[in-house]
C-alpha cells in the first residue's frame, strides 16, 4: 500500500499521541519518564500508573488527586498555551525545550521553564512512588551509592537534608552529572536537565505535595517518600 507524506506524518502523530497518553504501559514500569521527555507539542497529561490511593503510606489519596489532576494538569495546559503561537518550537521535544531555554523567545521562556519543568518533574515523581514501601537500592545502583556516599543511609540523610533546606517551593534531587552521582536542590520547577544533568530521583517539596496530611511537617513527608521509592526506576535512569 502506498503511503504519501501527509499520511505518514499523520500516522506518526497518532502513534506519538498513544505513547504520550500511556507512557508506563508502552515503555514498561522501569522507564516511564522516557516518553514524556521525548514527547512534542501538544503535550498531554498521562494517567497515573496506579490508583490515587495506592501510595497511602506516603501520600494520601486526596493530595494525589489534586496534585495530579489539578497542579500537574495546569503545567501541561500552560506549556501548550505558551507554545501555541510559536510553531517554530512545536517540533522540539520536552527535553530539548528544557535544555535550550536560553534560545527560546523571551516572551515564553519563563512559562516553558516553569511549566515544562513542572511537567517533566512530575512525570518522574509519579513513577518514583512504589506500591510497596520499604525497598532499598540494589545491584549496580547500590554499588554506585556506596562508592559515592559511603552507604545508602548517608545518601538518605543527604537527600533528607537537601529537601528540608529548600526555602519555599522546590525539589531535592539525586542526579547524574558527567557520570557522577550528586545530591542537589532546585527552586520552583527547575529540573537538573536545565543544567546538563540527568535527574534520577526527585522529591517534590512544594506545599501542595504534602500539606493536606502533613501540614507544616515537611520532615515527616520527606521520610515517608524516601521509604516509598521505586528503586527500579532510579536504576533504569542510571542505566539510560
Amino acid at each position: 500500500m502506498h503511503t504519501n507524506r501527509r499520511d505518514a506524518i499523520k500516522m506518526i502523530a497518532l502513534g506519538s499521541s498513544a505513547l504520550i497518553a500511556q507512557p508506563w504501559r508502552v515503555f514498561g514500569e522501569s522507564v516511564p519518564v522516557t516518553a514524556a521527555l521525548n514527547a512534542r507539542y501538544p503535550f498531554q497529561l498521562a494517567d497515573l500508573p496506579y490508583a490515587y490511593d495506592a501510595v497511602e503510606d506516603a501520600v494520601d489519596a486526596e493530595t494525589m488527586r489534586l496534585h495530579h489532576s489539578r497542579h500537574h494538569a495546569a503545567y501541561v495546559n500552560n506549556l501548550n498555551r505558551a507554545l501555541e503561537q510559536h510553531s517554530e518550537w512545536q517540533g522540539a521535544t520536552l527535553r530539548e525545550l528544557l535544555e535550550q531555554l536560553d534560545a527560546l523567545p523571551e516572551a515564553i521562556r519563563e512559562s516553558v521553564r516553569n511549566n515544562g519543568g513542572g511537567h517533566a518533574n512530575h512525570e518522574l515523581f509519579w513513577a518514583l512512588l512504589a506500591l510497596t514501601p520499604g525497598a532499598l537500592p540494589s545491584g549496580e545502583l547500590a554499588e554506585r551509592i556506596n562508592t559515592t556516599f559511603g552507604s545508602w543511609e548517608t545518601l538518605r540523610d543527604q537527600l533528607r537534608g537537601a529537601a528540608l533546606s529548600v526555602f519555599g517551593s522546590g525539589w531535592a534531587w539525586l542526579s547524574l552529572s558527567e557520570g557522577e552521582l550528586r545530591v542537589e536542590t532546585t527552586p520552583n520547577q527547575d529540573t537538573p536537565i536545565m543544567y546538563g544533568r540527568q535527574p534520577l530521583l526527585g522529591i517534590d517539596v512544594w506545599e501542595h505535595a504534602y500539606y493536606l496530611r502533613y501540614q507544616n511537617r515537611r520532615a515527616d513527608y520527606v521520610d515517608a517518600v524516601l521509604n516509598q521509592i521505586n528503586w527500579d526506576v532510579v536504576s533504569a535512569g542510571l542505566d539510560a
